[in-house]
């Protein structure tokens, strides 16, 4: 079997080693600096070690005869995490989101004898994998969009919001750079902004620009295409308020303040649905064309627990990469991005097909509107 050492045992983490385990082919163990985190983990037979992960020596140690290292760790964690894998021989990936942790640990790959995976998830992640499938099949592309939200199901507040993930995850979204090609040329834009409205399975959604979901889509795409951008989607009248927050009240300035705020006041929610929407516009056989690709994602059980949505679409995420990369279907050494997986590939593996809830073709995707 191949040895597989998973770092974060926190709900990611937790449903990436229940899916793991459930499908019995691997030898597992997952490591975390919170023995009560791993409890529930080792509940379920899985391998479990309490250790403090940023000791390079304890490192060194665990990751000693792994052919897989993943990170389901804070971002800032990933660095060291990644270096130790790459000196020991093991692939190595992650989920961030960070555009700064993407780039150190990108650095890494150029003289690696292991595959250099980062931005395993959702978006970044399957949403590069659909955007590069979908630019495949023109002869010449104009615009990528993409538009992914994880939302409650049941919107209960003035938010129109629950948190479903990573709260500062998410303040970084609101609050760092985005990056775009806009008029063919690649430039940094301010999150919260570019407020456009769409429908989709006859439910009316916003969207605007936020931080790290592209990947590294831009550098992929950079003189290839006039315009590719990400959003995130929400409900109408979230943009708003979470633009009072982040910019009126400076929150972006106070992010420890903004993070205290967010959770004190915004429930959690496992009830939630993940939206995934790419649209490609191109030139095919002399025509312009434009193809979509359409998903809705609800909890599931997995391991024999509920998870909610975006637990199981970054899980899927992850497993689906390291199970390609596993069985020889993706490079094995040196930097991977996404967009080199073939959509065929991911979604015909068993892990990918979490991913195969489709909506009905009855939505629309309309003009911005400001």
């Amino acid at each position: 079997m191949i040895r597989i050492l998973l770092a974060g045992a926190g709900k990611i983490g937790g449903t990436i080693a229940a899916m793991l385990h459930e499908s019995g082919d691997w030898d597992l163990k997952v490591i975390d600096a919170h023995e009560r985190a791993l409890r529930e983990i080792a509940a379920g037979g899985i391998e479990t070690e309490a250790l403090d992960i940023t000791d390079a020596a304890e490192r060194r140690r665990v990751i000693d005869g792994a052919t897989v290292v993943i990170s389901a760790l804070p971002y800032d964690l990933n660095g060291p995490l990644a270096e130790s894998a790459k000196d020991a021989g093991a692939h190595y990936f992650d989920l961030t989101e960070d555009v700064e942790s993407m780039r150190h640990v990108k650095a890494l790959a150029p003289n690696a004898r292991s595959a250099i995976m980062p931005q395993c998830s959702l978006a970044p992640g399957f949403i590069s994998i659909v955007a590069n499938d979908l630019a495949r099949r023109f002869d010449s592309v104009h615009s990528i969009q993409m538009r992914v939200g994880a939302l409650p199901q049941f919107p209960a507040n003035a938010l129109m919001y629950n948190l479903t993930w990573s709260t500062v995850g998410l303040i970084n979204e609101y609050c760092n750079p985005c990056e775009v090609i806009a008029d063919g040329r690649r430039m940094e834009v301010r999150a919260l902004d570019d407020y456009e409205t769409f429908s989709l399975d006859v439910i009316t959604y916003e969207a605007f620009n936020t931080s790290g979901g592209l990947g590294t889509l831009c550098e992929t795409f950079d003189g290839r295409v006039t315009h590719l951008d990400y959003k995130t989607v929400r409900y109408p009248g979230h943009r708003d308020l979470a633009r009072l927050l982040a910019r009126e009240l400076r929150l972006c300035e106070r992010r420890d303040m903004f993070k205290d705020v967010l959770e004190h006041a915004v429930p959690m929610t496992t009830q939630d649905v993940v939206l995934i929407f790419v649209s490609v516009t191109g030139e095919r056989d002399g025509q312009l064309m434009q193809e979509s690709f359409a998903r809705k994602i609800y909890p599931a059980e997995i391991g024999g627990a509920p998870r909610s949505a975006i637990q199981v679409t970054t899980a899927a995420g992850m497993c689906a990469v390291v199970d390609l990369v596993c069985a020889g279907k993706l490079p094995q050494q040196g930097f991977v991005r996404q967009e080199e997986v073939r959509l065929e590939d991911f979604l015909a593996n068993r892990y990918g097909r979490w991913y195969e809830a489709e909506i009905p073709s009855v939505g629309e995707f309309s003009a911005p509107a400001s």
